[in-house]
């Protein structure tokens, strides 16, 4: 099995695999979170980060269909170019760390992360240009373990956004940062072959959840802008029937 994981071990990431992508498939953030998490009760939860980086590009391009026209481009760009300063920041000091360390530090963060979001805190208005460049820096330096997307979550559930813009902005801004993580990653030594055999196996499950958790969303959206075509959820993820 990659990573040396035993028959428990493989049983445990299936299901936080599947959980995750449906968290994800329904809010559009929160998968790399929760499986990098679940990941460090039974490996090295740094063995798991090109993983989620990979599974994640495959999720936004399955969800991409139908969520083009909300995304807020110009949140992405600046997004990116905060992100391109803070992620070879954070590998560098994510990769001379000990795997307790790396396992204190991002356990730590996400309980921190979590608590931001439960805690409902919110911004005054819309905040654009240079604030969307600092929570890129933020989200680079989170994305060294492969969780880049809570900070970016919290800040955006801090202001008024629409929630079509929200979730189409993440699905958008994601598989960019990871097209620019992977070569840092292979770079620190954190892509194998065991990478790709996990990714390989967890795909399906993958998969599965993000349509479940998709179909769920959809389904809530519409019913909350006036209605929902029955056939929405049998279709694939923004199907746009």
């Amino acid at each position: 099995m990659p990573f040396d994981l035993g028959l428990g071990g493989a049983v445990w990431m299936a299901v936080a695999v599947l959980v995750a992508a449906l968290v994800r498939g329904y809010s559009g953030f929160g998968y790399s979170a929760l499986v990098i998490a679940a990941s460090s009760l039974v490996m090295n939860p740094l063995n798991m980060v090109a993983v989620v980086v990979i599974l994640e590009t495959a999720m936004s391009l399955q969800a991409w269909r139908g969520v083009g026209r909300d995304v807020d481009w110009r949140r992405v760009g600046f997004l990116l170019a905060g992100a391109a300063v803070g992620l070879p920041l954070g590998l560098w000091a994510l990769t001379g760390i000990s795997e307790d360390a790396a396992r204190a530090i991002i356990s730590a963060y996400v309980l921190v992360m979590c608590l931001v979001l439960l805690a409902g805190w919110q911004l005054s208005g819309e905040w654009r240009g240079g604030s969307n460049f600092a929570a890129g820096i933020v989200s680079g330096l989170a994305n060294a373990p492969g969780m880049g997307g809570l900070p970016i979550a919290a800040f955006f559930a801090a202001q008024a956004i629409p929630a079509n813009v929200f979730r189409a902005t993440l699905i958008a801004y994601f598989p960019l940062l990871d097209i620019y993580s992977a070569p840092l990653y292979w770079y620190h030594g954190l892509v194998s072959w065991d990478t790709i055999w996990a990714s390989v196996i967890a795909l399906p499950l993958t998969f599965l959840g993000n349509w479940l958790g998709d179909g769920i969303s959809l389904r809530a959206i519409r019913k909350s802008s006036g209605g929902l075509p029955s056939c929405c959820w049998l279709c694939w993820p923004r199907s746009g029937c």
